[in-house]
């Protein structure tokens, strides 16, 4: 049994390579020609995408690629400290989208995954057994098809799920300069003279620029862009353009609001930006891509040698869509009060800035917000406090539990004199230094399945049983 991805994206290389690992064969298919795009579109890693790539051993060969940011500040005043985050990696990455995808085909090649470019996905059809992949280079056949074909996705259409939702801005222009008067070392957002911006540092002499007119707001993606353009909104929003000069590459682009309503349909499943689209607010839309990958390719892989429960592959949709939507609501909201004008957006601006300067509590959710550590999914009624939480990078008795989950399966923490009983199938052992006597058992992407205080043997049996249908 084998399992298209559609897209050659960040999605669905992260995706293609965790099938690989797992053993199943995986195709992708990519209408572009080549293998990495040579743009950059999206430029952030944040702490909980590099935690999973962490637990693929990927992570520490990433960040030296890029500038590591403590820091980021929105709408001028709002700093938001990620220093303290509870991660290995309490910082955002600022690096080009092609370091990610380079690191990811690469791996996905020594994977063993078959790529076919040139590829255009045309249509599809189901039947109780697989998917029939119609493209522009002939049939393809697998028992499942994941759509990581973008915001256009081919995937989605042809399995007539629509993708409702409106346009949230047009005409942002983006750009890589070299600045004259560099700024701190921050990532900010900031607005005004009827114009926003945000400035990212790459760590290479270049900075991501971006930014908006209210007076070109209506002006199409391909309109020619010109750098006096883009210079003349840093200086109104910043009130400096930071002496910008060599720039690598300008475009414009318009970003969209939009979510499917239904992440599965059969054998047919979507992610990232064919599953939802953000504004570019906070850098998040790259990263729940790839969040979305991680939870969907255990699952799916269970799904293919048969031994998830049923219901596994509809937990993709009901996991991932809350928080495609909590994401699309939080950096609709960031964006908006960048470009608030009218007293009402301005006046919310100021009362939002100050709760979160003032209020640890609300300001920690904004960091797990953003960075991608608060997100959790649903528990079952009267499930150890635990479950369904990301699983922090504890120490183990032997290396860190995100090296254990290097497998790819479920890692057992137990207490030292605890052991496996009999073939681990698809769960890993590990211990805790001496003196805990509490267990978890985390799921591959790195979130808490179970969890006791004082577990005995049968209760980590029941729970390795309940999970993986196998006996630990």
């Amino acid at each position: 049994m084998s399992v298209i991805v559609a897209g050659a994206g960040p999605t669905g290389l992260l995706l293609a390579g965790d099938l690989a690992a797992a053993g199943v064969p995986v195709t992708v298919l990519e209408k572009r020609e080549e293998e990495v795009s040579n743009l950059s579109r999206a430029f952030g890693v944040h702490a909980r995408t590099l935690e999973l790539l962490d637990a693929r051993g990927l992570a520490d060969e990433l960040v030296p690629t890029g500038q590591v940011i403590g820091e980021l500040r929105l709408f001028g005043s709002i700093p938001f400290d990620i220093t303290r985050l509870p991660s290995r990696f309490p910082f955002l990455l600022v690096t080009p989208q092609y370091e990610v995808e380079k690191l990811l085909l690469k791996r996905a090649h020594d994977l063993g995954v078959v790529f076919r470019y040139g590829t255009e996905v045309t249509g599809l059809r189901q039947d109780d057994d697989g998917v029939t992949v119609t493209t522009s280079s002939g049939e393809f056949r697998a028992s499942y098809v994941v759509g990581a074909d973008g915001v256009r996705s081919a995937v989605r259409d042809a399995v007539g799920l629509p993708f409702p939702g409106r346009v949230l801005i047009r005409s942002v222009i983006l750009a890589d300069v070299k600045l004259v008067e560099e700024p701190e070392l921050t990532v900010r957002v900031h607005g005004g003279g009827g114009a926003f911006g945000f400035i990212a540092p790459f760590g290479d002499a270049y900075w991501r620029i971006g930014g908006w007119d209210r007076a070109n707001r209506d002006l199409p993606d391909d309109a020619p862009v010109e750098f006096e353009e883009l210079r003349s909104i840093t200086e109104r929003a910043f009130g400096t353009d930071y002496g910008m000069h060599s720039p690598r590459w300008l475009g414009r682009f318009h970003s969209d609001e939009r979510q499917a309503p239904s992440y599965r349909t059969g054998r047919v499943l979507l992610a990232g930006d064919a599953a939802h689209q953000h504004s570019p607010a906070g850098g998040q839309g790259m990263n729940t891509g790839l969040q979305d990958a991680a939870n969907l390719s255990w699952k799916l892989a269970a799904a293919v040698h048969g031994w998830g429960p049923a219901a596994l592959l509809d937990s993709y949709h009901d996991e991932r869509h809350p928080v495609g939507k909590a994401v699309l609501r939080s950096s609709g909201l960031n964006l908006r009060l960048a470009m608030a004008r009218n007293p009402a957006e301005v006046a919310l601006r100021f009362v939002r800035t100050q709760v979160v300067k003032r209020v640890p509590a609300v300001s920690r959710a904004a960091i797990g917000e953003i960075t991608g550590v608060g997100y959790g999914y649903p528990a079952l009624p009267g499930a150890h406090l635990l479950v369904g939480k990301r699983t922090p990078d504890h120490a183990l008795a032997s290396g860190r539990l995100y090296e254990a989950l290097r497998a790819g399966k479920f890692v057992f923490v137990l207490p030292q004199g605890i052991e496996a009983d009999g073939a681990p199938g698809q769960v890993v052992t590990a211990h805790w230094p001496d003196g805990q006597r509490d267990a978890l058992l985390v799921r591959p992407d790195g979130y808490t399945a179970w969890a006791a205080d004082s577990p005995d043997v049968s209760e980590i049996e029941s729970a390795a049983q309940a999970w993986t249908g196998t006996r630990n």
